[in-house]
């Protein structure tokens, strides 16, 4: 869609408003939009119980183990890539029980109640630093850093209210991460989740392996039902996000350890 049909769409959208509201009056709009809104709701909660009660059974394989796909409303995980994120990421979060640990990006509260240190520029809430990751200095080392999807937002789009993506920033995710390893205790693990096809500039130091990890693994989604396969990096690279499928269509974790 252009930026100029967009803008049409929009314009006709207010114009068709504005004759409903002229000729029916604000009570029968505001009900027509409340009506809108619980259709909408009402097919999410049929989703996502379609998912918790039919595909309850369905596995996905990551480093030999077998795991379920996340079904959650909150971001209606059965469409995207956060229904196998979520779960790779919560099995390390478990078996660091006990132990010091950093989110960057405040995600996982949104799925588990658990007790843990989160950064996170832009979005407030309790206990959330909001802090450039670039710069954050905390106290003490973690003993695991997990971030979820968000470091492909730094020197590109982190800023959710601006208009235009912030380019000609490339290495400002490469410092992040090297701030982040820094921030590991010994024996610590950090535990990064990037979308493909989301930020090229990201795609490119990928490709070039200027993003090192100790582990690097790759799932690429391979059906319309949301399934994910591991697979290679020469299997996933070049992937794009939305196409053919809506959202990412291939994820790269990579795990930094600290000796």
């Amino acid at each position: 869609m252009t930026q100029e049909t967009s803008r049409s769409d929009i314009g006709g959208s207010l114009s068709h408003i504005w004759r409903v509201f002229r000729q029916k009056g604000v009570l029968h709009l505001a009900k027509s939009g409340a009506e809108k809104l619980m259709a909408r709701q009402s097919v999410i909660t049929a989703q996502y119980w379609y998912c918790r009660v039919f595909k309850s059974w369905r596995r996905f394989t990551f480093r030999g183990e077998r795991y379920r796909y996340l079904y959650h409303k909150y971001n209606h995980t059965w469409k995207n890539e956060r229904t196998v994120e979520i779960p790779i990421v919560w099995k390390m979060v478990q078996d660091h029980r006990g132990k010091r640990i950093l989110e960057v990006g405040n995600v996982l509260p949104h799925y588990y109640d658990f007790s843990h240190e989160v950064v996170d520029k832009f979005e407030k809430g309790e206990g959330i630093a909001n802090e450039d990751v670039v710069d954050f200095r905390p106290a003490g080392k973690y003993d695991l850093i997990v971030t979820v999807s968000t470091l492909e937002h730094v020197g590109w789009d982190e800023d959710p209210g601006a208009r235009q993506k912030i380019l000609g920033e490339p290495a400002k995710i490469l410092k992040a991460i090297e701030n982040l390893r820094g921030l590991l205790a010994p024996g610590g693990k950090l535990v990064i989740t990037l979308p493909l096809g989301y930020n090229p500039q990201l795609d490119r130091l990928l490709d070039e392996g200027m993003i090192a990890s100790d582990e690097r693994h790759c799932l690429k989604r391979v059906s319309g039902g949301n399934k994910w396969r591991e697979v290679d990096w020469v299997d996933c690279r070049g992937a794009k996000y939305g196409s053919p499928y809506q959202f990412a269509n291939a994820v790269v974790i990579g795990i930094i350890s600290n000796p």
